[in-house]
């Protein structure tokens, strides 16, 4: 399944930007909110973002459940141009706390689901 993902256009880019979800992550230690707070979230990248996870991962879990493993990691492929606009247009350690504690809880369930089968940092 990885071999699989690895060999699709997208599969670079969504390494290199789960590494960079990853490295955020430690390095924000536990700065994250709990969860996501839509109403905290920016019209635009951030939202787009969070939208494209919110329909990834119920098809990314059912994928991992059956065993498709190739499936769950095709999925992600599709997150290419949401993740790329966000790194683009999204400054994620904000100056203010609390925008910053939600994307960076957004970052987190984004890189939940992309290493559901696979830690695909380790692409990159």
């Amino acid at each position: 399944a990885v071999q699989a993902f690895a060999a699709l256009p997208e599969a670079a880019a969504l390494s290199a930007a789960n590494k960079r979800i990853v490295n955020i992550l430690k390095k924000s230690g536990g700065e994250a909110a709990a969860a996501v707070d839509r109403a905290r979230l920016a019209d635009g990248a951030e939202q787009d973002l969070y939208h494209a996870f919110q329909r990834l991962a119920p098809q990314v879990e059912a994928d991992y459940g059956s065993g498709d493993f190739t499936g769950a990691l095709k999925a992600l492929a599709t997150a290419k141009p949401a993740v790329d606009r966000y790194f683009d247009d999204v400054m994620v350690m904000a100056d203010d706390p609390a925008i910053r504690a939600n994307r960076l809880a957004l970052l987190r369930g984004v890189a939940a689901t992309m290493n559901r089968v696979a830690d695909i940092s380790k692409l990159a």
